[in-house]
């Protein structure tokens, strides 16, 4: 295939925005730990879907602050080149770049052929694998909670809401407002701007309960399809806040006395012979299946926290009781359950995941999510009964910390075979390593307080 012929063979969206313009760079991507986009950049001509690109495989060793870490692998610095396998279906436009550029999400591999264990496309990869050997095809819809705020350079300082077109600071305690989402309509603008140029299907925008809080949620569809929507989505969105001189942030806990932001997740499964969806049955009831997937979304997710809550500031949207749930009952339409069953028809039934936080990476905390419903799919666990009240607390409540919730994960033998358990002792690595950077810094609290007083 010569470069015109992939080129006009790229998605129809990318070729839109194109419009016969001269294609100029091409970023060969991947998704890191964290969900942010690594990769190297190149002129057009230097790529092509059928050529080998590399990178080390170390840089799955660092924490977020970048600092590397020691494990127990053999010959870890070396630092082994892996292989990038660019999945041209993926392609789509960097809308922001001042000439006409395209990104492109790589699968990873060892140099002989094999997916790389502790990539995480290949570990939401494994999840679905299993899905579809049952004959099962998981659908997924993510809703997506940021902040726009001013620009916070200083790190020591607090973050603070944005001013908007009143040339008054965001409100909070503003949900669905339309007044509020159109303080900042122009960067909304340029958001869809962005999302349509990227191919990217919103579904519906709203204004969430935090000063400058927003939330989009986008159109329901093939889980690893609607991670790589996610990945995109999220750097578009900080690109157009940066061109109107804001900040997005999806720290789960940007402010203090302001709501966390979430990403809930939207979960069914259909028969992939039949196209139906196996957790309502012909005459429009609840199935066994949907039990036994909420009985184990109630086991596994209690083990798979840390990657729905990756970070030290997780657990500080979960200790705020401000809109997040911080336990794992279930119930129909009640939002202070950690599992709700929206309201809907039979064949739209769905199990929202509500604890899930911003921060994550989206292919792990999907992998997670699916993992913990398919175990108790396949080993018919039974769910507790459904909550009938409000819920703020209950006997068995999400780990505090992301320590504890670390324990929980290293135990979990079930858990760990189905994502992999080279990537989950590396995945704990990195995590601990996280913490014990935390724990040496001196936070403004402690100087504010302890410095004088004790």
């Amino acid at each position: 295939m010569n470069s015109k012929n992939w080129i006009e063979a790229l998605p129809k969206a990318f070729n839109e925005y194109r419009n016969g313009r001269n294609l100029d760079e091409v970023e060969c991507i991947i998704p890191d730990l964290a969900g942010m986009s690594r990769g190297k950049a190149m002129p057009h001509y230097k790529f092509s879907p059928k050529q080998t690109f590399f990178l080390p495989i170390s840089l799955f060793y660092q924490t977020i602050s970048g600092e590397y870490v020691d494990m127990d692998i053999e010959n870890q610095w070396m630092e082994k080149d892996i292989v990038l396998r660019p999945d041209i279906s993926t392609a789509c436009a960097v809308p922001w770049a001042a000439d006409c550029s395209m990104q492109v999400i790589n699968d990873l591999e060892t140099r002989d052929g094999a997916p790389l264990a502790v990539a995480p496309r290949t570990v939401l990869r494994r999840v679905l694998d299993l899905y579809a050997a049952q004959g099962w095809k998981p659908i997924v819809a993510p809703e997506i909670e940021f902040y726009l705020t001013k620009p916070n350079t200083d790190p020591t300082k607090d973050i603070e809401a944005p001013i908007g077109r009143t040339g008054r600071k965001g409100a909070r305690q503003q949900p669905f407002s339309m007044v509020a989402v159109d303080d900042y309509g122009a960067v909304i603008d340029t958001i869809y701007d962005y999302a349509e140029a990227q191919g990217l299907e919103i579904d519906t925008v709203i204004q969430e309960g935090g000063a400058g809080q927003i939330e989009f949620n986008l159109m329901h569809g093939d889980p690893m399809r609607l991670a790589d929507r996610v990945f995109y989505f999220k750097r578009a969105i900080q690109e157009a806040a940066l061109k109107h001189g804001l900040y997005a942030t999806f720290m789960a806990k940007p402010m203090r006395d302001q709501p966390g932001s979430a990403m809930h997740i939207h979960q069914s499964v259909i028969d992939t012979k039949t196209g139906r969806n196996i957790f309502s049955d012909e005459a429009g009831a609840p199935t066994e299946a949907f039990y036994h997937f909420l009985g184990g979304s109630q086991k596994h997710l209690m083990e798979v926290v840390p990657f729905l809550a990756p970070y030290v500031n997780s657990y500080r949207r979960f200790a705020a009781q401000m809109s997040a749930p911080t336990n794992l009952e279930w119930a129909e339409d009640n939002r202070t359950t950690g599992l709700r069953i929206p309201h809907s028809d039979a064949a739209g039934r769905r199990v929202e995941n509500r604890v899930t936080g911003a921060d994550t990476n989206p292919y792990l905390s999907l992998a997670a999510s699916l993992a913990a419903g398919y175990l108790g799919m396949m080993n018919a666990v039974a769910p507790r009964d459904a909550a009938t009240t409000e819920v703020y607390q209950s006997e068995q409540d999400l780990p505090a910390s992301l320590s504890a919730a670390l324990r929980l994960l290293e135990q979990a033998d079930d858990i760990r075979a189905v994502l992999g358990e080279e990537f989950c002792t590396m995945y704990c690595n990195i995590k601990h390593a996280e913490l014990e950077e935390y724990q040496r810094e001196i936070s403004p609290w402690e100087r504010q307080h302890l410095l004088l007083n004790v």
